[in-house]
């Protein structure tokens, strides 16, 4: 298959702040223990650099200087190679636990981050039409006895806001406590049944938090490793969501995305890592707000675009494929002239992964997190 069929493309080959420091529970009477993990990129990722479509006869041409890591980069096929920074999740995606969805956006078509990443969280058909997130919507419908969401950021967003409980975690300010304090209040609660259990979770994360670049999620492992240690264990959240900024490459793209795909690959080889047997029953999707355009601009940077590319990995997705109705490279085949045209509704991925996920009616499931909006789940992304 080529990259020009227009058709599904395969490619195959405390130191912190907890608000509500015991994580809020969502009783319901179905079983499961299967987690999910949001991530979205703020400031919109440029699909064309996270994976290039090296077989599409005008990358070269169009892309010019942002062509240039992809020189002798390994190929997924003959049409696609992950950016050489992505080791980790270009492994995955060989092991068959990442799946990539070209050209995808949401409904949104014109390009302020705000209003952009508004829609993207609130499941609306335009910018403040929901004051709730299509995430929080989703938790009442979770098949779990212990529904526990939680936010690794210092409030919670917006595509967790709403009725269901949530919690937030983030690094703290505040100077630390001596160890004699410390252990002072471990006595204390010592044989309180309730509250033993959540101090001892609370220390076990504060060991791994203590750490200035950690605060500031500059240390991209350590940031991956804290997020695995708040999944794991019966205390442990099953819903995750973490921002991650910094995508907005005006200028200079290059170096930019050097850095930030190093570290986003690193934050997720460590996660991988330290969820260990976890991995197997998680699913982790990966989603920015919208692209970027497809020819650099004088800056040697790209401006505010339309389609971009999501992620799905983890041990539930039947990976190994890129998929996407390839909307082409050309001149005539952008959209307006200038931005990789979307051909797939990252709502109807949204809907059809988290059905998947947590064994829900697709329709009833994108009937709750998309209220306003006809959306048809895709299929066929997870394991069966």
């Amino acid at each position: 298959m080529t990259m020009m069929q227009r058709r599904t493309v395969l490619a195959g080959g405390m130191a912190a702040t907890i608000t509500g420091l015991a994580l809020p529970t969502i009783a319901h009477a179905a079983a499961g223990d299967k987690k999910l993990i949001f991530v979205l990129q703020r400031g919109a990722v440029d699909a064309l650099s996270l994976i290039a479509p090296v077989g599409d006869p005008a990358f070269e041409s169009q892309r010019g200087i942002l062509a240039r890591h992809f020189d002798g980069a390994p190929r997924i096929g003959s049409d696609w190679a992950f950016h050489p920074k992505l080791a980790n999740i270009a492994g995955l995606f060989r092991k068959g636990e990442c799946l990539v969805h070209q050209a995808v956006a949401t409904s949104y078509r014109k390009r302020s981050h705000f209003d952009a990443q508004n829609v993207l969280e609130t499941g609306g058909t335009r910018p403040n039409e929901f004051r709730s997130g299509w995430l929080n919507r989703a938790l009442p419908l979770l098949p779990a006895t212990n529904t526990k969401a939680l936010a690794l950021a210092s409030s919670i967003p917006l595509a967790l806001r709403g009725s269901a409980p949530v919690a937030s975690y983030a690094p703290s300010g505040v100077p630390e406590a001596n160890e004699d304090l410390m252990r002072r209040v471990s006595k204390m609660y010592a044989d309180d049944d309730q509250l033993h259990g959540l101090w001892e979770s609370a220390l076990s994360v504060r060991d791994i938090a203590d750490d200035e670049g950690l605060r500031n999620l500059r240390n991209a492992e350590k940031a991956g490793t804290l997020a695995a240690s708040l999944m794991n264990g019966r205390s442990g959240a099953n819903v995750l969501m973490i921002e991650l900024d910094g995508w907005d490459s005006h200028a200079g793209q290059n170096n930019q995305l050097e850095r930030m795909f190093g570290n986003f690959d690193a934050m997720i080889g460590a996660l991988r890592k330290g969820l260990g047997k976890e991995w197997r029953k998680t699913l982790m999707i990966v989603a920015t707000e919208f692209g970027r355009t497809v020819k650099p601009n004088p800056s040697n940077g790209t401006d505010h675009g339309t389609a971009s590319a999501a992620l799905l990995m983890g041990g539930t997705v039947r990976g190994g494929r890129v998929l996407g109705d390839w909307p082409g490279l050309a001149d005539n085949q952008l959209y307006e002239g200038r931005d990789l045209r979307p051909t797939a509704s990252l709502e109807a991925l949204l809907a059809g992964a988290l059905a998947d996920q947590f064994g829900l009616v697709p329709s009833v499931a994108a009937k709750a997190m998309f209220p306003n909006r006809s959306v048809t789940p895709m299929q066929d992304l997870l394991r069966s």
